[in-house]
Parts: structure tokens; C-alpha cells; sequence
């Protein structure tokens, strides 16, 4: 499976954006989609799930301020991301995870808050 992010970029605190990726190659239905994300220094964290049946899970940090989607007839995950924090500044990694299949990686998005 390969992965294709798109949607970072450089937003004000207090802006939003809009991330997106792209699966493609051999994809296994009933799978989980979502977004880690690593800032400078840390370690890669969980910011949000979503099952194909649509069951979300939230990172603490990113409870209502982001929401995942999906749209399986596209093979996309969404994050859409408000009231973004210089907190938030950190490289965000789409992925994919099948019980038989594994986990797939995105290459990265960078986003960047400037206070």
C-alpha cells in the first residue's frame, strides 16, 4: 500500500488546515486510517483513528479541535485541523493498518504554527 499526504503547511495560531492522504495498491477493506504526528524532539504520537465502519478515536490533545474523516470509495483519510496551537507544529504521517496486512507509512506533511 502506498500512502500519499498532502494539505500541511504554514497557518497562524488560531488557523486551520485540512490534511489528506491517499491510499493506493493492494487495499484490504475493514482496515484503520489515521494520523500520527512528531514534533522536533519527541516521539511520533497518535493523533486520530478511524475504522472503515467510521468509529473515531482522539488523541486528548486533538479532541475538539479535529476531526477525522474518510472516504472509502476514494481510499482517503481526512484530517481537518482548527484552532491550531504552535503545539501542533509537527511532521503529520498518515497510515494504515490491516489485521493480515500490516501498517503502511505516508511519507509526512509538515505543519507549521506560528504564534
Amino acid at each position: 500500500v502506498q500512502l500519499q499526504a498532502s494539505g500541511g503547511g504554514l497557518v497562524q495560531a488560531g488557523g486551520s488546515l485540512r490534511l489528506s492522504c491517499v491510499a493506493s495498491g493492494r487495499i484490504f477493506s475493514n482496515n484503520v486510517m489515521g494520523w500520527y504526528r512528531q514534533a522536533p524532539g519527541k516521539q511520533r504520537e497518535l493523533v486520530a483513528s478511524i475504522t472503515s465502519g467510521g468509529t473515531t478515536n482522539y488523541a486528548h490533545s486533538a479532541e475538539g479541535r479535529f476531526t477525522i474523516s474518510r472516504d472509502n470509495a476514494k481510499n482517503t483519510v481526512y484530517l481537518l485541523m482548527i484552532s491550531l496551537q504552535p503545539e501542533d507544529t509537527a511532521v503529520y504521517f498518515c497510515y494504515t493498518h490491516h489485521r493480515y496486512a500490516g501498517r503502511s507509512w505516508g511519507q509526512g506533511t509538515l505543519v507549521t504554527v506560528s504564534s
